[in-house]
């Protein structure tokens, strides 16, 4: 490579200028021009480029590897702190959301939520949250999650609409586990379903009835309607209806059914005193209504004994216990009435004064 400076004029002129001696004579003395195609082309190239351009290329400025790497340091320099900041911003993010998804379970813990529950609900909470911390750091570095938001968003408007009936079951068992109207082994009682809770799932609820069948109810049902729950309380009370004839001493039925409930021994009478009380004037008989106290255990077993020991008590104590009863009353026989007798033709038979408008 040849560096050029000042003199470079003078040297391309002299590189391009053929010397007289140097150049070659045919037979009768004339010069014979035989450059060939290459030297013509580098000679063209050297008078018809700019000094400037030349110096340029040679000493490396502007050209198009410099702007090159000063572009890619102006980015990088611009760049590097975006990267930090996002880098940052994912590590914390992480973090604090294993944080929060330690802290939602150990609450869900304290309030004694099913194991599948919280194992959905932490798995859940925990793919939201690292969610929301990538697309932060997205933001940081300057990628634009906008229409990365909008598909997730139609995607889950889609799946929603898809599975609106399981999502509704889904929100009513976590509502039910979250705020318990009742729990395993209560005795509730919802619409035409009764019979005791045996297992809450995420989806449906599976119910077991005297009868030894099982009834899976879903889940957003039992959260949306009313429903009794016999067991929610640790006492509860039994009512009894004892029937007693028109015209029985009154005093001397609620002597008897005071007896009765004396001597069962699973009444709580230091919960709440039994209460003996007339409670309808029936068609054929007078209704006396017991109420008494027990254990939610023992609920059953005094159901199936109380009512018993009511027909034998009564029965040795000569109180009569009605049953229906209906009066027939016999009329006396009388003359028979006679009817009036017509003919096929008395409809034809019109007065002078119905005919004129005046029989009305």
């Amino acid at each position: 490579m040849i560096l050029l400076d000042d003199k470079t004029p003078a040297l391309l002129a002299a590189a391009v200028a053929t010397p007289p001696d140097s150049v070659p004579k045919d037979e009768f003395g004339q010069m014979v021009k035989a450059q060939d195609s290459i030297s013509q082309a580098l000679g063209d190239s050297l008078k018809n480029m700019n000094l400037t351009d030349i110096k340029a290329v040679v000493t490396g400025e502007n050209t198009f590897v410099k702007d090159s790497l000063r572009e890619l340091m102006d980015l990088c320099v611009a760049f590097l702190p975006k990267l930090i900041a996002a880098i940052l911003v994912l590590w914390i993010g992480l973090k604090l959301a294993n944080l929060v998804r330690k802290a939602i379970v150990k609450a869900l813990d304290k309030r004694g939520a099913e194991g599948s529950l919280k194992s959905f609900l932490g798995s859940l909470l925990n793919l939201l949250l690292k969610a929301m911390v990538i697309l932060m750091a997205m933001d940081i570095i300057g990628i634009k999650a906008t229409s990365f938001i909008a598909l997730l968003g139609a995607m889950g408007l889609a799946i929603g609409m898809a599975l609106q009936g399981t999502l509704q079951n889904f929100a009513g068992g976590v509502i039910i586990l979250l705020m318990k109207p009742f729990k395993v082994d209560d005795y509730i009682e919802c619409g035409q379903y009764k019979g005791y809770i045996k297992e809450i799932r995420i989806f449906h609820t599976i119910m077991r009835p005297f009868n030894g069948r099982t009834i899976i109810i879903p889940n957003s049902e039992l959260a949306t309607k009313s429903l009794i729950n016999h067991t929610k309380e640790p006492q509860i009370r039994l009512d009894v209806v004892a029937s007693v004839a028109y015209g029985t001493d009154l005093k001397k039925a609620k002597a008897v059914l005071q007896e009765v409930i004396a001597a069962e021994p699973l009444i709580r009478h230091d919960y709440k005193e039994p209460v003996i009380a007339v409670s309808d004037l029936g068609s054929s008989s007078v209704d006396i209504s017991v109420w008494v106290w027990t254990t939610v255990e023992d609920y059953w077993e005094v159901w199936k004994h109380i009512r018993e020991d009511i027909y034998i008590a009564f029965n040795n104590a000569g109180v009569e216990i009605p049953f229906p009863q209906i009066t027939v009353h016999q009329g006396k026989e009388g003359e028979p009435i006679k009817m009036a007798h017509r003919t096929a033709e008395a409809h034809q038979e019109i007065t002078v004064e119905e005919a004129m408008g005046e029989g009305a």
